[in-house]
């Protein structure tokens, strides 16, 4: 009977705990970033692009260095063969990773906690961005992701007690990322560090910015870009559900891409490509 009381005094101290940290949670400290976000296109060519504000590809004027330069050229040589060159969301459905993942392909959900901004998006499949809030130092050692570990902190830039910015940190990396569908690339070392500053316009909350300064070295500077989204003006936005390896027509064999036809009959992706080896398929009678 002891044992059972103690526990229910620790389960009611827990819940009374947990209501007063929701408590202490004053949501009118920090802005509105609730309902549906997309970024916002701004009439330049091409599918979206690091820098909004040019076209893809070439036409980003990267500052890239002259070794990664070449990468880039070799993926537009790809793609102008019928190949996907270096985005590998097209080749193997693999999310773009951080931080073209804040190019928003799809719709991006934010919800704020004191300790921790989750980021809720979708590009081939559904991604998560946790943005630590809670003062918290690196840890020792992370497992590296696409989207990477991010610390941040809010600030409150025009000293009216509440906070209108999110600045945050992103580092530890894995790969393959690329900026863009054109394959702009970033370092195969995976040693990227993506700074953000996350705030609303001041005159109209329905517009969002995330000014994004990558530093890498597959870059000869930082390259600072700015992000625009807009929040969809209805309560009833449609979300989404995107998985990639469940529809994609592309077909990776070894290191040649195919695709399947409506006829689901295996088709090149290129003039002159070669059929895939037969060694990569279980013949009749194996």
């Amino acid at each position: 009977m002891y044992f059972q009381a103690s526990k229910a005094a620790l389960a009611f101290a827990a819940v009374v705990g947990s209501i007063a940290a929701v408590q202490a949670f004053d949501d009118a400290k920090y802005p509105n970033l609730s309902g549906q976000w997309r970024g916002i296109r701004l009439g330049v060519g091409g599918q979206p692009a690091f820098d909004p504000t040019k076209a893809w590809g070439r036409a980003q004027q990267a500052p890239l260095t002259a070794e990664y330069q070449s990468v880039l050229e070799a993926s537009l040589a790809t793609q102008a063969n019928g190949g996907q060159g270096n985005w590998h969301s097209g080749a193997r459905c693999l999310p773009p990773g951080m931080p073209a993942t804040m190019t928003v392909y799809g719709e991006m959900e934010i919800v704020v906690l004191p300790e921790i901004t989750y980021l809720i998006l979708n590009h081939n499949l559904p991604i998560h961005r946790r943005i630590y809030t809670d003062g918290r130092g690196w840890p020792a050692k992370v497992e590296p992701t696409y989207q990477g570990y991010s610390i941040g902190r809010w600030v409150d830039q025009d000293a009216h007690g509440r906070f209108n910015t999110l600045e945050a940190e992103t580092r530890y990396f894995k790969g393959p990322r690329a900026l863009d569908p054109r394959g702009m690339p970033v370092h195969d070392d995976n040693q990227s560090i993506v700074r953000e500053r996350i705030f609303l316009d001041k005159a109209d909350p329905s517009l969002l910015y995330d000014e994004i300064t990558l530093i890498d070295h597959a870059l000869t500077r930082p390259w600072t870009v700015l992000k625009t989204y807009g929040r969809t003006p209805t309560r009833e936005a449609i979300w989404s559900e995107q998985n990639c390896p469940a529809v994609t027509a592309n077909v990776l064999i070894h290191n040649e891409l195919y695709y399947l036809s409506a006829d689901h009959e295996l088709m090149p992706t290129r003039r002159d490509q070669p059929p895939p080896d037969l060694r990569y398929f279980r013949l009749p009678g194996n």
